[in-house]
């Protein structure tokens, strides 16, 4: 991607702020085109779209790369990103699970699962349908040979869209992808998956709808929502700047432990899984290796412990709301890694990418449909694998804040089986992938 023009973040995220208070100022209209707008776009995908536009026309960017006056290739970055997922999220997770009732997210059900595990097996399944059925068409698309045959490259795919960028690492190792290509590979992970990020969020808005047409039984998630609004309204005051000190006081110290506790376990765990043996077995427990993963969980336990003391009180000076602000930046960052120029770049491994996810969408939608499951069943099981921890609480505190620990503890056990799952999915993956 060429330079944008605005490299600086402190200008970048003035610019997300500003798109983020245009969305929050329009939708609060009560009347009028917005009114009317919002009631078909929900202002959280509005909040992904307007960021990715500005990457779109190039007045910011992610990443970059330009020449300079000696003729050498010079790279830049942003690091909103980083800092939003690393600081903003962890913050945001537990903010909003300071007033959890875990014994009612338990109460949820069986369905959860259900609907987590089969968006797995979508995934398994999508990637080796999808080089079937574009082999029928194009099977150059599909084939290549050794390290740089197709199906090795979409097994880092099936890696990231089951577990998370770990996972996708250790797909990379085992099955060695030409370096040179995979590239391609993330270029197809980020707009596959973030459209269909886009598509869940734009569906939230029909959840009503779409729920009638599930036949689906909702009033467990909405006995959860009642215990959290009823609380809150209970222990509602008028905060003061203590309040929102301790709050902050009380988000960015569980982040900072957990960062520091993070580094300890992470380089411990590397350690511990290069001393096995077995070149399978190390691959599969990488994700413990993962700064990410610990920093996500530590800051999640946590919470869930503070959920039990005093601390829960502060909900009532608006804890969650403060942690909504967070995941709102936190989604403006993610759309500013969407170029939407790069939907219309490599068809063919775009392709590839469109019909696998829409297998993985067909079969949420299949078994939701046998089971009755809730839409916000369908919605975090699926992002709980294709986003992992940084997406998949966005999509659930999309149906309300306090339902976000139920995304953030989905894409966890993401993490835990992701390398697993991506392995027998490449197995098919072969098998499928023309001779």
């Amino acid at each position: 991607m060429g330079q944008p023009l605005f490299t600086n973040d402190a200008i970048v995220f003035g610019i997300l702020m500003i798109s983020l208070g245009f969305v929050f100022y329009t939708e609060s209209k009560t009347s009028g085109f917005w009114h009317q707008f919002y009631k078909v776009v929900p202002g959280l995908f509005m909040a992904y779209f307007i960021p990715a536009i500005f990457t779109t026309i190039g007045a910011i960017a992610p990443a970059w790369e330009t020449t300079n006056a000696s003729g050498e290739v010079v790279k830049g970055s942003s690091q909103l990103y980083y800092v939003a997922s690393r600081f903003l999220l962890p913050a945001a997770l537990v903010l909003m699970t300071l007033s959890i009732d875990l014994k009612a997210i338990f109460n949820l059900g069986s369905k959860a699962l259900i609907m987590f595990f089969t968006g797995t097996v979508g995934i398994i399944i999508g990637g080796p349908i999808a080089i079937l059925l574009i082999s029928l068409v194009s099977p150059e698309t599909v084939g290549g040979a050794d390290f740089d045959a197709v199906w090795r490259g979409l097994s880092t795919l099936a890696g990231s869209w089951i577990g998370g960028g770990a996972n996708q690492t250790a797909m990379l190792e085992i099955y060695k992808y030409n370096p040179a290509k995979y590239g391609g590979m993330i270029f197809v992970d980020i707009v596959v998956a973030n459209v269909w990020m886009a598509i869940l969020l734009i569906s939230i808005g029909k959840k009503d709808a779409i729920n009638k047409w599930l036949k689906a039984d909702t009033s467990a998630i909405e006995e959860l929502k009642e215990k959290v609004i009823s609380f809150t309204q209970k222990i509602k005051k008028n905060p003061t700047l203590t309040d929102y000190m301790i709050i902050l006081a009380i988000a960015f110290g569980t982040v900072g432990f957990g960062h520091f506790a993070a580094g300890y376990l992470a380089a411990f765990f590397n350690e511990v899984v290069a001393g096995i043996n077995s070149e399978i077995a190390k691959n599969i427990f990488t994700f413990l290796g993962s700064q990410f993963f610990w920093l996500v969980s530590i800051s999640t336990i946590i919470a869930i412990l503070l959920s039990h003391t005093k601390a829960k009180n502060y909900e009532g000076a608006g804890a969650s709301k403060i942690g909504s602000i967070f995941i709102y930046m936190l989604v403006a960052t993610i759309g500013m890694k969407m170029d939407l120029t790069m939907i219309f770049d490599n068809w063919g491994l775009i392709v590839i990418g469109i019909v696998w996810m829409t297998i993985h969408a067909g079969l949420l939608i299949l078994v939701a449909k046998l089971i009755k499951a809730p839409f916000f069943f369908l919605a975090v099981g699926s992002q709980a694998n294709v986003g992992g921890a940084a997406s998949a609480p966005i999509v659930a505190s999309a149906f309300h804040p306090s339902l976000a620990t139920v995304g953030v503890l989905l894409a966890v056990f993401g993490y835990a089986i992701g390398t697993i799952a991506a392995i027998g999915c490449t197995i098919l993956l072969e098998l499928a992938a023309p001779v």
